[in-house]
């Protein structure tokens, strides 16, 4: 690929931005994930199209895990070859994220939550992202196990340390999350965000009162998995394409698309038709309706995918209308 100029009216072109809680960090309304599509496997001058497109229409904040790819750790290898080839003049203008929690490398110490796996886990990431510091990192997932104490103490020295700016958690139970906001704001490093899956097929963010308190304690919110693995886009609303992440049985598995299912779908995609928008610009456009949402994370397998979610943000709205 040729060398990279940043669109210089990027900043411009409609992406909008939203305070994260009570912080003094603004988050695109659309960012983008690097779970799926980023690995080893996936071709290296595509990743750069997208990841490219991306910041040069206002996608600002890159989310990664320290196991994404495949395989595990190739997704922040990604990153770490484009901040050499394109990102790097740019780096204070991006809002990089990467997670630890799930499992990494073999052995007691390359999962959950302790304060040995946090340390290691972070000190790789940034050595395969090339990076002095990322932005955010996250504790990925609860661990019923580990003393909270010790994950958020953790967490509180990345941060002491220099080697991340901000902490956020994903994936926590409710009353981890209020302890969590508890402890962070005691020791000066006040929780940012909270990951959580919400779509239009999955509210347990709702149910479970998490935006709630998220809301209520000046926490952002950013939601994954918005668009349901791609079961509120057009690809299922007849069926299982033979390209299509479904038919690979693995993440998304078939037993999934039941004919209740298939119907809710349906009956989605008319009211976004109704709508003039796609099934997807109208999921997306729902989730961020909610005003402790801070953001969407989207993975885009092609810049095609990714113009058509940016739409949502400028969606009508949702008032008087039930889903």
């Amino acid at each position: 690929m040729d060398r990279y100029f940043a669109d210089e009216l990027r900043y411009d072109g409609g992406m909008q931005y939203c305070r994260c809680g009570h912080s003094g960090v603004l988050l695109p309304k659309v960012s983008l994930g690097f779970w799926h599509n980023f690995g080893a496997t996936a071709d290296y001058d595509h990743c750069r199209e997208i990841a490219r497109y991306a910041f040069d229409h206002g996608i600002a904040h890159f989310d990664f895990a320290n196991n994404y790819g495949p395989p595990y750790g190739s997704a922040e290898e990604t990153l770490g070859r484009m901040m050499t080839d394109d990102f790097g003049p740019y780096r204070d203008e991006l809002f990089i994220a990467t997670k630890a929690g799930y499992d990494m490398w073999p052995g007691p110490y390359g999962n959950w939550g302790s304060r040995k796996y946090l340390m290691a886990s972070i000190d790789q990431s940034l050595r395969r992202m090339k990076l002095d510091y990322v932005d955010l990192f996250y504790s990925h997932r609860y661990d019923p196990n580990t003393p909270l104490e010790e994950t958020l103490q953790a967490l509180v020295d990345i941060v002491r340390k220099g080697k991340a700016l901000y902490i956020g958690i994903s994936r926590w139970p409710l009353d981890a999350l209020l302890t969590a906001i508890d402890y962070l704001k005691a020791h000066d490093t006040p929780l940012l965000i909270y990951q959580g899956k919400l779509n239009l097929l999955n509210r347990e963010p709702i149910t479970e009162g998490i935006l709630d308190v998220c809301r209520q304690h000046g926490v952002g919110f950013i939601a994954f998995s918005p668009l349901a693995q791609g079961l509120l886009t057009d690809r299922y609303l007849h069926g299982i394409p033979d390209d299509s992440r479904m038919a690979q049985n693995h993440f998304l598995k078939r037993e999934v698309l039941t004919p209740q299912l298939l119907q809710q779908l349906g009956q989605l995609n008319e009211v976004a038709q109704q709508r003039n928008e796609s099934l997807a610009e109208m999921a997306l456009a729902w989730v961020l309706s909610h005003k402790a949402v801070t953001s969407v994370l989207v993975g885009a397998s092609s810049t095609v995918q990714l113009k058509a979610n940016i739409k949502c943000v400028n969606a009508d709205s949702f008032e008087g209308l039930k889903l």
